[in-house]
């Protein structure tokens, strides 16, 4: 199974980014989909979750209303969509699936079975 993030970059604040994730080597529509990142001495955060079919999306609410998840089963990517960034948004974000047999809460980094390897983003003020 392979997670491949793309899209990092340096932005101001104010600003906008699209991030994307491609998935590899498992049956993607059978997996809900999720985006954390990490900050600099932080532990890895939930930013948002977006269930197999795409019909269910939850944020965190930091970024509620900022940032949109959505993904094209068609072509096993996931994405996150990031307006109006704030300084406070610099991290490194990864994407993940979910765990097929339930392994906890969604908010929990313990739910998911495979992660990529994080694509960095800097939101300067």
């Amino acid at each position: 199974v392979q997670l491949e993030e793309s899209g990092e970059g340096l932005v101001q604040a104010g600003g906008s980014l699209k991030l994307a994730c491609v998935a590899s080597g498992l049956t993607y529509k059978f997996y809900h989909m999720g985006w954390f990142r990490r900050s600099p001495g932080k532990d890895r955060e939930f930013v948002a979750r977006i269930s197999k079919d795409g019909d269910s999306t939850t944020y965190a609410d930091s970024v509620k209303g900022r940032f949109t998840i959505s993904r094209n089963n068609a072509v096993n990517t996931l994405y996150l969509q990031m307006n109006s960034l704030k300084p406070e948004d610099t991290a490194i974000y990864y994407c993940a699936a979910e765990a097929l047999l339930n392994k906890g809460s969604y908010y929990s980094p313990e739910a998911y079975d495979y992660w990529g390897q994080g694509t960095q983003v800097a939101v300067s003020s």
